[in-house]
């Protein structure tokens, strides 16, 4: 008879993970200071999904990890210069055959994670794409406006 050992240090893993989290949080926080301001994209203490940044000369690219979804599970909104990124996980699809449930480790949630775009990103350009578990937001940069100059007319 084979016997199912589980770990308890395992049953928690995002406990485990969120200290490493706030101090990756507070490291690039130091590190570029201004980067929010700038680019207009904020990380957020153990936030799920976990993604990458990634700045181009035009614009700022966002990838998600999402494993186990399709892209109907997922949705992606700009709503006044606040990117979300959205998603429903409950794989009620997978046939249990009746069978009772001893650990539970997959996540069977909804989740929303949302992304200050700032000023200095295009809000209204926002382009998506999702592909085995992995999402791809681009957002175009604006061109900063020059401040106007107007001659004064003496009398």
């Amino acid at each position: 008879m084979t016997r199912l050992i589980v770990n308890p240090a395992h049953l928690n893993r995002d406990e485990f993970l969120t200290p490493f989290d706030k101090i990756f949080d507070e490291l690039m926080n130091k590190q570029f200071p201004t980067f929010q301001d700038e680019v207009g994209v904020s990380f957020n203490q153990g936030a799920y999904p976990k993604v990458n940044v990634y700045e181009y000369d035009d614009t700022i690219g966002i990838v998600a990890e999402i494993p186990g979804l399709d892209k109907k599970n997922v949705s992606v909104e700009v709503e006044e210069q606040v990117l979300t990124i959205s998603g429903d996980k409950h794989p009620d699809g997978f046939d249990t055959r009746g069978g009772k449930c001893i650990t539970r480790e997959l996540k069977q949630s909804s989740f929303k994670r949302s992304f200050n775009l700032g000023e200095h990103l295009d809000g209204d350009d926002v382009s998506a794409i999702f592909k085995d578990g992995m999402l791809e937001v681009l957002i175009p940069k604006r061109e900063p406006e020059k401040p106007k100059k107007k001659i004064v007319k003496i009398s």
